[in-house]
């Protein structure tokens, strides 16, 4: 694995390729695999752009030959803080079928997180919009390069239709490049030989610098997440996923989110917000069957619902990840008319759902079981003593897709996880008689779990 991060050990890596959970494959060459069998079905809608399996795998071919140009090379690492758009999911895939190692980075970050993100990473490239929103990415990118060595290219996205404000190719004083990210665009070369079990992308824990936590993800790992997970809710080539939380964030991209969805042949549709206004249309238009969500922004729809008209009929499936309050949760099924499934979704640690067949009760309680049945949990009281079924204490966890060691941070994971490699989550959460979890809050204040 990449240098300052930690393995499995070898018997838990016999364990789980033995199970059928690690199956040997990157999720580039994934991709290649589903455009093969998928190719002429629509693979992305964003706005009314819509790109088939065939189109967004060629797209990811030549962004990586364009990548490879301009010096990107295995093992480098790239920061990529993209709004929900087709460019964040090509982006991503051609890093890794480059070799690098995209790092996943929330659009709300700012200097002070995305500097240290570069920091902590020695990230040499960077890829956002030019502006958004009114704030200026590449403003940021060039004040991050001149403090340090490591920020080297950055690539600049731009809507349809629209143009850079710095223009094209550029160097700035400390040597730092800018590209226009949709100049990424190169005959492809031969592919690369990758292995499995190395860091496909890094996810993040925590919201401020002082408490950022970098989690490496494998291709294995990973790609048992998103396929079990899309079994769990029975994806089929005839859904339709609606990316509505942001793309970077585990829950949208893994849980199945957009590669759970890519991997049965179904249209994932990219939503900039998750707000009413831009996602009950877009639902009633794309005849969408899953989505996720947090509480508030499902009680948002539920209140905006009857103004908007939209037809919902189509959605049959809605996650909602984080506390849900009895109340939100029972007016889901009634006034949206789908399934809700509760989701406990840390970008380090188990995902624990709701089955399809659960009782109301026990969706509306519980964040349900894990995902993996060689997900092992502990619930751990005060005096460190495993605690009994229906008492609360701290939620460890380890398995084929928790980490083993958080991204260069030695000190912080001799804390975080045990001798035998159980991560302490710092989630205060109590197991119910029939397995199920139900979270309750932080056990203590770590950097474990933050950014979902």
């Amino acid at each position: 694995m990449l240098s300052g991060c930690t393995p499995w050990p070898e018997e838990f890596v016999d364990r789980y390729w033995m199970a059928g959970h690690w199956r040997g494959y990157t999720l580039d060459s994934l991709l290649r695999d589903w455009a093969r069998a998928y190719g002429p079905r629509t693979a992305l809608v964003h706005g009314a752009t819509r790109i088939t399996y065939a189109q967004l795998n060629r797209r990811v071919d030549r962004m990586a030959a364009g990548l490879r140009l301009r010096g990107m090379r295995p093992g480098q690492r790239v920061v990529v803080q993209l709004p929900n758009v087709p460019e964040f999911v090509s982006t991503v895939f051609a890093l890794m079928r480059v070799g690098a190692v995209p790092v996943f980075c929330p659009l709300s970050f700012r200097a002070p997180e995305v500097s240290h993100l570069v920091r902590v990473t020695e990230a040499v490239g960077y890829v956002a919009p030019s502006t958004y929103q009114g704030f200026d990415h590449t403003a940021m990118a060039a004040d991050i390069a001149a403090q340090g060595p490591f920020l080297r290219r950055v690539f600049t996205y731009e809507p349809h239709g629209t143009s850079s404000p710095y223009g094209g190719f550029s160097t700035d004083v400390s040597s730092c490049h800018y590209f226009p990210l949709s100049s990424l665009d190169s005959p492809p070369g031969p592919a690369l030989v990758q292995s499995s079990g190395e860091v496909a992308l890094f996810l993040l824990s925590g919201r401020t610098a002082e408490t950022l936590m970098v989690i490496p993800r494998t291709h294995n790992d990973y790609a048992y997440q998103a396929r079990a997970s899309a079994e769990l809710v029975s994806l089929t080539e005839n859904d339709v996923y609606l990316a509505a939380l942001p793309a970077e964030s585990n829950v949208a991209f893994g849980c199945p989110g957009i590669l759970g969805t890519l991997s049965v042949g179904a249209t994932v549709v990219l939503a900039e917000t998750p707000e009413p206004a831009e996602c009950l249309p877009l639902i009633e238009r794309e005849r969408v069957t899953v989505t996720s969500l947090d509480s508030d922004a499902a009680q948002s729809w539920i209140d905006q619902l009857p103004a908007s008209r939209a037809d919902l009929s189509s959605l049959r499936l809605l996650q909602v990840h984080g506390e849900a309050p009895l109340a939100i949760a029972e007016r889901i099924g009634p006034e949206l008319g789908c399934r809700l499934q509760r989701v406990f979704a840390r970008g380090e640690v188990l995902l624990a759902l709701t089955r399809p067949g659960d009782p109301d009760e026990t969706v509306f309680t519980t964040q349900g079981r894990p995902l993996s049945p060689d997900d092992e949990i502990r619930i751990v009281g005060a005096a460190g003593k495993d605690a009994p079924d229906g008492e609360p204490g701290e939620l460890l966890a380890r398995g084929p897709y928790t980490l083993r060691g958080y991204y260069r941070a030695p000190q912080h994971n001799a804390r975080a996880f045990t001798a035998d490699g159980f991560l302490r989550t710092g989630v205060l959460a109590r197991r119910t008689e029939d397995g199920n979890l139900v979270v309750a809050g932080r056990a203590a204040e770590q950097a474990a779990g933050g950014h979902s």
